[in-house]
């Protein structure tokens, strides 16, 4: 007899045995002939163009991020939305907590200056603003 976490270990074993098989098989029957079309890299048809490790700007990555994260939130106030009378004043609250925390933290963001795609660039200090600054401590003394 086997218990239920018995069982599926068996179909856990069954399933990657299934594939393995699976893709010793494919291997075995497919034709293989290679070309020079068939390895080149396919660019939706487009000729590529000089090297793939091109480096992008980490801002597309924070801005999509970003933006997956708000975008998740947004949606869980649909629900919240729909039911929130349901729960009288608590579920109401619970919403407006929510909002609040979201506004937070675009707000975080926005004052962080993630949502800004180009960002100022930071102004070394000049050597004579730090003479000058000096130069008026010790005056000032």
């Amino acid at each position: 007899m086997l218990t239920d976490f018995g069982k599926i270990l068996i179909f856990i074993i069954l399933a990657i045995v299934f594939v393995i098989i699976t893709l010793l098989i494919s291997k075995l029957i497919r034709p293989n002939r290679p070309t020079f079309e068939k390895q080149k890299v396919y660019e939706c048809g487009e000729n590529p163009e000089g090297s793939p490790w091109v480096k992008f700007n980490i801002r597309f990555y924070v801005v999509a991020l970003i933006f997956i994260i708000f975008d998740v939130e947004v949606v869980l106030l649909f629900p919240w939305a729909l039911i929130y009378k349901e729960y009288g004043i608590y579920g109401f609250a619970v919403g407006l907590i929510f909002l609040l925390i979201l506004g937070l933290g675009m707000a975080y963001e926005w004052r962080k200056g993630d949502l800004e795609w180009a960002r100022p660039q930071p102004k070394p200090p000049k050597l004579s603003d730090i003479l000058n600054r000096n130069s008026e401590t010790l005056n000032s003394n």
